[in-house]
C-alpha cells in the first residue's frame, strides 16, 4: 500500500517542487518527502514478520532515519502515528485506519513547535476528522473509508490558501499537503486494484508575481536572508525531545524535533548552524549532519519558475522476476519492472518497450543477469532517449546499485556511484543443475545442488544445506558484515529463518536479513557485503 503510495509521490514530485513557496521558497518539498518514503521502503522490505503492525513499525523508524526536510520531518511523525495507531495488529480494519490517522495528525502537531495552519498538519487532520466522523455514522470497508479521506484531503488542500496568506498571495496550495493527499490518494487506488494508473498533477509553475514569493520572507528577522536548513539525528540515552526543542527554539525557526530516548531527529532554519550542533552535542553524538543554504536554493527555485518544469527524474527500468524481488525494487524506486532472468532472458523488444514507456528521456537499466547484460544494451542502442545500462550480473548488485541511486543527482553521476555499490557487493545463487557436467575441478551431477558465486560455478553438494554452508564458506561470510537472504518460491519462509538464526550463532556480530524474493529456479539468492 506505501509502496503505491511513494510510487504516485514519485511520479508527482517535480510538480510538488514548484507549489513550493512555504515556510522557504526553495522547490524540494516534493523530493524531500519522496526521499523520506524511499527510505521508509527500504526499512518495510527487510522486515521477516508478516503483519501490518510489524511493517509500519519498520516504515516508521526508516522515515525517522532518512526523513529530509521540514516536510520529510513532519511526514515521518505522520507515519509513526500510523504505526502507532495499528498497535500491534496482524490485519488492517476501518476503525484501525481511523485510528492510525488520528493518531498521525496529533504526532505531526505536537512535534513542531509552532505549527502553523493551512499545510500539510492541516490536511492530516482534516482527513482524520473525516475518517472518524464517517465511521461514527455507519460502517465502512476500507476502501469506501479511504474514499471519504481522501475526498476530504482534497478539500482541505484547497482550502489552504485560505489558512496561509502567502500561500494566496502566490496562488498556490500547500506542497507539503498537496504530497500528502497525492500520497493517499494512491493508497485508495492500491486498494480499489488501480494502483497502476497514476494521476499525473498539472506540471506548469503557477503564476506567483515576485513580490507574493517575496512575502515568504516575512517569517524571518532579516529580509533578503534566510540562512541555512540544517538537520542532523542526536544518538544517546535516555534524550528527551521536548528538552531538545526548548533549548534551541531561540535559535531559528521551521523547528521540528522528534523521536525518542534513543535517537531524535532535529531540523531547524537557522542563521547559525553551529551554535544549534553545539547545543545539541552536549546531549549526545551527532548523526547525518546535513546543511543547505537556503538562499541559495531560493535563488534556484526563482529561476526555475521561469522556466518549463523539467520532466520527470531519471527512470531506472530493472530486470526481475519474482513478487517479492519485484515489490523490493519497486519500493527502492525502480520505475519499471521487465519480468526475466535466470532461464527466462526477456527480448530486446521487451526491454525497448520498457525504455519508451517510461516517463524520462534519462534512463538506467538494471540487467542484474550476466546473460541479459547484452540484450540490455543493444536495446539501449535501439532506443530514442539516453540510456545508461548498469552491467549488474546478479539480483545483489542490482539492489545495491538501486540503493545507491540518488534522485537529486544527475545521470553520470548516479551511474558512477551505482557502478561503485555494484562492486561492493558480493553474490551467492543457490539452485539445482539440470544436467551433469564437469566444470573444471567441479563435477556437477545432474540434480545437484550448485552454488555461483558472482555468476561462478564454485560449488556442488547432493543437499541444499550442505550446498549453502559451502558457499557462504567460499564467499567468505566469516568477513561479511551484512548477509541479505533472498528465500525462493519453492523455501518455506521458517527454513530461511532458521539458516538466518545459524548464521548469527555461528558468526556474532553479522547482521543478517530474511526477504521474500519469490523467485523460481534460484532456492536462495544471497548478498554478503
Amino acid at each position: 500500500m506505501f509502496a503505491v503510495a511513494t510510487e504516485w509521490l514519485e511520479k508527482n514530485a517535480a510538480a510538488i517542487n514548484a507549489l513550493n513557496v512555504f515556510p522557504v521558497p526553495d522547490g524540494d518539498t516534493g523530493t524531500n518527502m519522496l526521499l523520506t518514503m524511499r527510505s521508509t521502503m527500504e526499512a518495510a522490505a527487510s522486515v521477516s514478520e508478516d503483519t501490518a503492525s510489524a511493517v509500519a513499525r519498520a516504515i516508521a523508524h526508516g522515515a525517522l532515519m532518512g526523513a529530509r526536510g521540514n516536510s520529510g520531518v513532519i511526514l515521518s511523525q505522520i507515519l509513526k502515528g500510523v504505526a502507532e495507531g495499528f498497535g500491534g495488529t496482524a490485519c488492517v480494519t476501518p476503525v484501525d485506519l481511523a485510528n492510525a490517522l488520528e493518531k498521525a495528525y496529533q504526532l505531526a502537531y505536537n512535534g513542531i513547535s509552532k505549527p502553523k495552519e493551512g499545510t500539510i498538519l492541516t490536511v492530516a487532520k482534516d482527513a482524520a476528522a473525516a475518517a472518524r466522523a464517517t465511521l461514527a455514522r455507519d460502517g465502512h470497508d476500507l476502501a469506501s473509508l479511504m474514499d471519504v479521506v481522501v475526498r476530504e484531503a482534497q478539500a482541505s488542500l484547497d482550502r489552504t490558501p485560505e489558512l496561509l496568506d502567502v500561500l494566496k498571495q502566490a496562488g498556490v496550495v500547500d506542497a507539503g499537503g498537496q504530497g500528502l493527499a497525492i500520497m493517499l490518494e494512491g493508497i485508495l487506488a492500491y486498494l480499489t486494484g488501480r494502483g497502476d494508473q497514476v494521476r499525473i498533477l498539472e506540471t506548469k509553475f503557477p503564476g506567483a508575481t515576485q513580490p507574493a514569493l517575496k512575502a515568504a520572507r516575512s517569517a524571518h528577522e532579516a529580509e533578503g536572508v534566510y540562512g541555512y536548513c540544517t538537520e542532523f539525528i542526536v544518538k544517546g540515552k535516555k534524550l528527551d525531545p521536548e528538552r531538545i526543542r526548548k533549548k534551541i527554539e531561540t535559535r531559528g525557526d521551521s523547528i521540528v524535533v522528534v523521536g525518542d530516548e534513543e535517537a531524535v531527529k532535529v531540523h531547524i532554519h537557522t542563521v547559525d548552524p553551529g551554535a544549534v550542533m553545539h547545543t545539541c552535542i552536549r546531549l549526545g553524538s551527532l548523526h547525518d549532519l546535513k546543511i543547505q543554504n537556503m538562499d541559495d536554493q531560493n535563488k534556484e527555485f526563482l529561476q526555475m519558475r521561469g522556466s518549463k518544469v523539467p520532466e520527470a527524474n531519471i527512470a531506472v527500468v530493472v530486470v526481475a522476476a519474482g513478487d517479492g524481488l519485484e515489490s523490493i525494487f519497486r519500493s527502492l524506486g525502480a520505475t519499471a519492472i521487465v519480468t526475466g532472468g535466470q532461464t527466462m532472458n526477456p527480448s530486446t523488444q521487451e526491454i525497448l518497450r520498457a525504455i519508451d514507456t517510461v516517463p524520462s528521456g534519462k534512463v538506467i537499466v538494471l540487467p542484474n543477469n550476466k546473460n541479459v547484460v547484452l540484450t540490455a544494451q543493444q536495446a539501449a542502442s535501439l532506443a530514442r532517449k539516453n540510456v545508461n545500462v548498469l552491467p549488474t550480473r546478479s539480483i545483489p548488485q542490482g539492489i545495491a546499485s538501486l540503493i545507491a541511486f540518488n534522485i537529486e543527482v544527475e545521470l553520470d553521476n548516479n551511474v558512477a556511484e551505482m557502478e561503485k555499490a555494484r562492486r561492493q557487493v558480493k553474490s551467492v545463487e543457490i539452485t539445482r543443475a539440470v544436467r551433469g557436467a564437469k566444470l573444471g575441478d567441479i563435477e556437477v551431477k545432474e540434480g545437484a545442488y550448485i552454488g555461483l558465486i558472482d555468476g561462478d560455478l564454485k560449488v556442488a553438494a547432493g543437499s541444499l544445506d550442505q550446498a549453502l554452508e559451502d558457499s557462504l564458506r567460499e564467499a567468505r561470510v566469516e568477513k561479511a558484515e551484512i548477509i541479505t537472504l533472498y528465500h525462493g518460491a519453492e523455501v518455506r519462509p521458517e527454513d530461511a529463518e532458521n539458516l538466518s538464526l545459524s548464521l548469527r550463532k555461528s558468526n556474532p556480530g553479522l547482521q543478517v536479513d530474511v526477504i521474500k524474493g519469490g523467485q523460481p529456479h534460484y532456492a536462495y539468492i544471497i548478498s554478503v557485503e
